[in-house]
């Protein structure tokens, strides 16, 4: 990507703040895969911030893990976890280091690259479909636990994983409301962020004791 403003690779600054300012900041940014099957860009579009040790609904509320360690810090990285025996989910990890909080990406859509998610997701009827929900995003980009702890911030151009400063939306097109598959206390905060009526966004699901893998909209961080 040129060095354009909204082309520009965004710093670890702009992950080292609280996760309520980062996840609807993460709106319209461009998310960057490369791998040796080439290069996918993806505009997010819908997101989920989980809080750490003050967040029921988040994997780093009771104390760090050999699982969840990467939640830690430093901010600026990708917190990758498999879920339901099949899926894996992409969060990226922001906050100050040592306070584990991160952002789950549910949605986006690719702008560049849909050539390489389609064989993945043959399931999808139409390209807005291709990362409609976090399974499905990190199953268009190639997203396994091989990038877990990726660096976002690493100064190499070909680095797995990368955000880029996009086009943000006004902040009057900006819906919040509750988690998808969180339940328990956690469930009434209105920390899942996406731009109103984004054809790529995921549908909103209450928490059911049932397992929805297709979803895969457990909590992240």
């Amino acid at each position: 990507m040129s060095d354009t403003p909204s082309r520009s690779r965004l710093p670890r600054a702009f992950f080292d703040r609280p996760v309520l300012e980062v996840a609807p900041d993460l709106l319209g940014r461009t998310l960057v895969r490369n791998s040796p099957d080439g290069r996918i860009e993806l505009r997010l579009t819908e997101v989920e911030a989980y809080a750490g040790a003050i967040d029921p609904g988040s994997h780093a509320f009771r104390g760090r893990t050999a699982r969840n360690a990467v939640m830690f810090g430093p901010p600026g990285h990708a917190y990758v976890y498999f879920t339901y025996g099949m899926w894996h989910c992409l969060n990226l990890v922001c906050g100050p280091e040592g306070e584990a909080s991160g952002v789950l990406l549910r949605a986006g859509e690719i702008l560049t690259g849909a050539e390489q998610a389609r064989p993945r997701r043959r399931s999808a009827r139409h390209d807005r479909e291709l990362a409609k929900g976090p399974a499905r995003l990190a199953t268009a980009l190639d997203v396994a636990l091989s990038l877990n702890g990726t660096d976002l911030c690493a100064a190499a151009p070909d680095t797995p994983l990368a955000l880029f400063a996009g086009t943000p939306p006004t902040p009057d097109s900006i819906s919040s409301g509750p988690r998808t598959g969180v339940g328990g206390d956690g469930a009434p905060h209105p920390w899942r962020f996406w731009i109103t009526d984004d054809p790529t966004v995921s549908p909103y699901r209450p928490h059911t004791p049932r397992n929805r893998p297709l979803d895969s909209g457990r909590p992240s961080a």
